[in-house]
C-alpha cells in the first residue's frame, strides 16, 4: 500500500492531535475517526439522562446481590 501526505493548517493538525491517542499511530488514528459506526460521546447525554442511566446501574447493582 502507498503512502501520501495531506496538507492540513497548523490549527486543524493541533485539533486533531488533541483527539488522537498517544499510543495510535496517524492512520490507525485517522481509521478510528473515520469508522462508520458512531463512537460513544463523552458527554453526550443531558444530565437529566446520565442520572436515569446511574440509577438503573445503582439498581442493577443492588439487584444482583
Amino acid at each position: 500500500m502507498g503512502r501520501t501526505s495531506i496538507p492540513v493548517d497548523s490549527a486543524t493538525k493541533e485539533r486533531l492531535e488533541r483527539l488522537k491517542r498517544d499510543d495510535e499511530t496517524w492512520d490507525e488514528f485517522l481509521i478510528r475517526f473515520t469508522a462508520e459506526e458512531e463512537p460513544i460521546v463523552v458527554g453526550a447525554w443531558s444530565e437529566e439522562k446520565a442520572e436515569k442511566a446511574r440509577e438503573r446501574v445503582r439498581e442493577s447493582r443492588e439487584n444482583w446481590r
